[in-house]
């Protein structure tokens, strides 16, 4: 015995009415041929549309069994009813349901699609359908663009692009007028004479009677079962011959179909789409630029640490700063330097004192501070020489009266005449020195860089200027292979030796930087959490919009079900949508951060933020990670709905 093409027993249908259960179908027994032309008739209410549902495997039947081509259908996951929609079942639909934002081809194309046919062979037999139902010259108006049979003519069309070997036609004709109705039911009785089982639902007798087979229900009941004209169509249609896609390739054309409607939806809500994104926008933004003001901040307080002198440890007289017996300390001496030179974790050595003189130059008058150093005290401190020449070890054995002034020394003395500086006599006090060297302005934001400074050979300094035979500080270049920690502690092990006590201090300049480092660290680490919160509210955003996206396009997504999506699909197509949300939100936010920087540098702040590749890459990261998230709730949502309360939902 034959097994039938689509054979229902016993099959209720219940649907919750308060407290009650309400019963749109009760007990139906149907069984439908290969090639047979059926049509269910009814008043309204009576269940036939519900009976369609569950034939086309958008609904399931609450009791009874449903077989199609002998398979049960009952124990079916989602995704192998959905095979069954899209292998075995077309649907022409009474409101046609075409997606708006796809051409005509798109419309027909879209079950193929699902299907995994090559994309040649799709298009061919999509067109192919579509010039047959003579839309030929219709391929990419938009379902706007097309009247009421136009419309029909395209799901019809769409019904038959995988095969369609059974096709469900739901009021076909409904809305349609009466020439446009007679041309639908015309191409309807010509695909059943080629081999397609239809089954229509209709109230309307005269289309009815173009079936072979009337089957009338009410109350969800079959009342009448009438068979008009014999089917001698059976086993009649030829299966399509399709080229199928490589399954990399059918996976790549559903990404391309669902990344294509998502940026449909995208533009379709231009200004909510913004407004989505707003949150993801300031988040990234600042967290990109919180990061670079803390790397231009931390870079330029390095540089200007640098400025004072590279890798040096600078050693005074006391047990602290403010120490007020500092001044008693007389053991800080020349002799100590020379020690501190011959060790071998030391580069160079320069001692230094100072005293604030009154500096004279012809009938000019300044206050400047006079810094008595040792000859590599300039590349301790890291200082550059802009003209000149500075003093060597010769100068300070035979205590030279030669001078290197700063740039703000030179400014005060020869504002007028900036060429004569080199050679010129200053009065240091009473004692004259010859001008040997300009130093080059020194870029740092540390101390006072508006105060007058001036440099002299340190035996110059103590011999002729202070007559004090002791130091205030010795500044110390550690060699290169060396720590600054171990040498500190060097050092003092060194003078404690020395001095018989502890009676001087050392100022590490690398522990003032590594300080500076952790403080940026943790003010960037502060400030980028608090923009992480922008970007959370920014994420309950998205969800908040994709959920209200999901509401609004329930019909789209009945509609996609109805032609053969998988669950896999719709969630794939609602999670593209969120991450480009929150991935155009990213780039726009870190444009922002961009043009934030480029701001400060045209505003001619002398500080630069310096952006970090890491924290770039970081913040789109972050934005996809956040479209995931936050968008796996709405995809989920909206791969779960019915497809039969999907499609009827406005």
């Amino acid at each position: 015995m034959e097994t039938p093409l689509i054979e229902l027993r016993g099959v209720c249908r219940d649907y919750p009415a308060g407290d009650e259960l309400l019963t749109v179908l009760n007990s139906i027994d149907l069984t439908i041929a290969s090639g047979e032309m059926v049509a269910i008739v009814g008043a309204s209410g009576s269940g036939k549309s519900t009976l369609m549902n569950i034939i086309g495997c958008l609904d399931r039947p609450s009791r009874g069994t449903y077989r199609v081509n002998g398979q049960e259908t009952g124990q079916l996951e989602p995704d192998e009813l959905a095979f069954l929609r899209r292998e075995h079942f077309g649907f022409i639909f009474q409101r046609y349901h075409l997606l708006a934002s796809l051409s005509t081809l798109a419309n027909v194309e879209m079950p193929a699609i699902y299907a995994g046919i090559d994309t040649k062979a799709r298009q061919d037999r999509a067109r192919h359908l579509l010039a047959r139902l003579g839309m030929a010259d219709r391929l990419e108006h938009a379902p706007g663009q097309l009247s009421g049979g136009q419309q029909q003519r395209v799901s019809i069309a769409r019904a038959l692009i995988n095969g369609g070997s059974v096709i469900l036609a739901d009021e076909p004709t409904g809305a349609l007028d009466t020439v446009s109705g007679n041309e639908v039911m015309k191409i309807l009785k010509e695909l059943n004479d080629d081999g397609h089982t239809l089954v229509l639902v209709t109230h309307n007798m005269q289309v009815a009677e173009h079936a072979d087979r009337i089957i009338e229900l009410s109350d969800g009941k079959i009342i009448a079962d009438r068979r008009i004209k014999p089917t001698s169509r059976t086993d009649t249609l030829v299966p399509a011959a399709f080229v199928t896609a490589h399954p990399w390739r059918a996976h790549y054309d559903r990404f391309t179909e669902a990344f294509r409607m998502a940026l449909a939806a995208m533009a379709s809500h231009r200004l909510r789409t913004l407004l989505t994104m707003l949150g993801i926008i300031i988040g990234i933004a600042s967290v990109v630029s919180v990061v670079a003001l803390g790397e231009g901040s931390r870079q330029r307080i390095l540089k200007d640490i640098s400025a004072m002198g590279t890798n040096t440890i600078s050693i005074y007289s006391g047990k602290d700063w403010g120490d007020l017996r500092s001044g008693k300390i007389r053991t800080l001496v020349p002799r100590d330097a020379d020690a501190l030179s011959q060790q071998p974790y030391v580069d160079t050595v320069t001692p230094q004192i100072s005293k604030s003189v009154t500096l004279l130059y012809r009938n000019i008058s300044v206050t400047a501070q006079v810094n008595g150093v040792g000859e590599h005290y300039f590349r301790v401190r890291g200082m550059e020489l802009a003209e000149g020449q500075l003093f060597e070890n010769d100068s300070v054995r035979r205590s030279a009266q030669d001078v290197v002034i700063d740039q703000n020394t030179r400014r005060s003395l020869f504002g007028d005449h900036p060429d004569k500086v080199l050679g010129e006599v200053v009065m240091l006090g009473k004692v004259p020195c010859r001008i040997i060297g300009v130093t080059k302005k020194a870029d740092t934001s540390f101390g006072d860089t508006e105060s007058l400074n001036i440099w002299v050979p340190y035996t110059t300094a103590m011999n002729r200027l202070t007559g004090q035979q002791y130091l205030r500080s010795i500044t110390v270049r550690v060699a290169d292979n060396v720590t600054t920690a171990i040498a500190e502690q060097s050092i003092v092990k060194l003078l404690t030796q020395r001095h018989g006590t502890k009676d001087f201090f050392v100022s590490n300049l690398d522990a003032i930087r590594q300080t500076i480092e952790k403080t940026t660290q943790t003010m960037t680490l502060l400030i980028s959490s608090i923009a992480l919160i922008s970007l959370l509210v920014g994420g309950i955003g998205v969800m908040n919009i994709m959920l209200v996206s999901v509401t609004e396009r329930t019909q789209e997504i009945g509609v996609r079900m109805a032609v053969g999506a998988r669950h896999s699909d719709i969630m794939q197509q609602f999670l593209i949508e969120a991450v480009l949300v929150c991935l155009m939100g990213g780039l726009l936010g870190v444009g922002l951060a961009l043009g934030i920087g480029v701001a400060v540098s045209l505003s001619g702040a002398d500080f630069k933020m310096i952006y970090s590749t890491t924290a770039i890459v970081s913040a789109f990261l972050c934005s996809t990670i956040i479209g995931v998230m936050f968008g796996f709730l709405p995809a989920r949502n909206a791969a779960r709905l019915d497809p039969v309360i999907a499609l009827t939902r406005e």
